[in-house]
């Protein structure tokens, strides 16, 4: 039997194409680019895997996914992709428990993903030094459920990471080689180092700092994505593949 939305539960609208929008069940009119004006009020005592009809279109009310809370965001910033971001996790060992410093924390894309790898004891302190990004950022990970195993905190890491003995540092920002000697202090011994650079320069640049603090397992990586479509006549490749995204660089503290 499906659950019953109550009221400030999230729930996500899909259509039959796959188009999704996340909503907090609660009442208030506004108007949603793409679906139009709507009350998520409306929400309130329908069942999850019901339809609801907007317009004249037809959506399926779902609990949220990792996956919708990403997607669904309000964007200041380019995000870093579930592509991306789930080989950050894996290299990482990140898991439920953890503690992980996150530099740059954007539009809160990657901060969801690690909030949700790490609850339910786990926690993320995301620094961020632009008030807008870190307001968006609160948001977004507001509206995914995920605040209380959440810290945004306005800030530089390549200035200073008070923390200590921390399980991750995961760096989305234009200069991690600055921010090297404070993440090597704030890792526990064995902690685990990701950073994501859009160029190559900025790799070359990182792992040379890297190698000067005695990171192991040093390894870089892009990652591809392309889609299959599924017709009556055959399978064939999605002609928009998603291509380069990013690099992301790998190390572990030994020393």
């Amino acid at each position: 039997m499906s659950k019953t939305i109550a009221e400030n539960d999230s729930a996500v609208l899909m259509d039959k194409k796959g188009e999704r929008f996340l909503f907090f069940a609660k009442s208030g009119t506004m108007k949603i680019k793409g679906l139009g004006v709507f009350n998520p009020g409306e929400l309130i005592g329908k069942n999850f895997y019901d339809y609801i009809e907007i317009g004249n279109r037809r959506y399926m009310l779902l609990e949220p996914s990792t996956v919708d809370k990403i997607l669904t965001i309000q964007r200041k910033a380019q995000i870093i992709l579930p592509k991306d971001g789930m080989f950050i996790i894996f290299y990482c060992d990140i898991k439920s428990g953890d503690t992980v410093v996150e530099g740059g924390a954007g539009s809160g894309a990657l901060t969801i993903l690690l909030a949700n790898s790490v609850r339910p004891k786990g926690k993320i302190i995301s620094y961020e030094e632009r008030g807008e990004f870190a307001k968006i950022a609160q948001k977004n990970v507001d509206l995914a459920g995920l605040d209380e195993f959440v810290q945004i905190k306005k800030g530089d890491v390549t200035k200073k990471i008070p923390e200590k003995n921390v399980d991750a540092v995961v760096l989305d920002i234009p200069d991690p080689w600055d921010a090297l000697e404070n993440a090597v202090n704030s890792l526990k011994l064995g902690g685990h180092f990701a950073s994501y650079s859009p160029t190559i320069n900025q790799v070359e640049k990182t792992v040379r700092k890297m190698r000067d603090y005695g990171f192991l397992g040093i390894k870089t990586l892009e990652t591809l994505q392309r889609e299959m479509i599924t017709g009556e006549g055959g399978v064939r490749p999605a002609y928009n593949a998603l291509g380069h995204t990013g690099y992301v660089t790998f190390g572990r503290k030994v020393v």
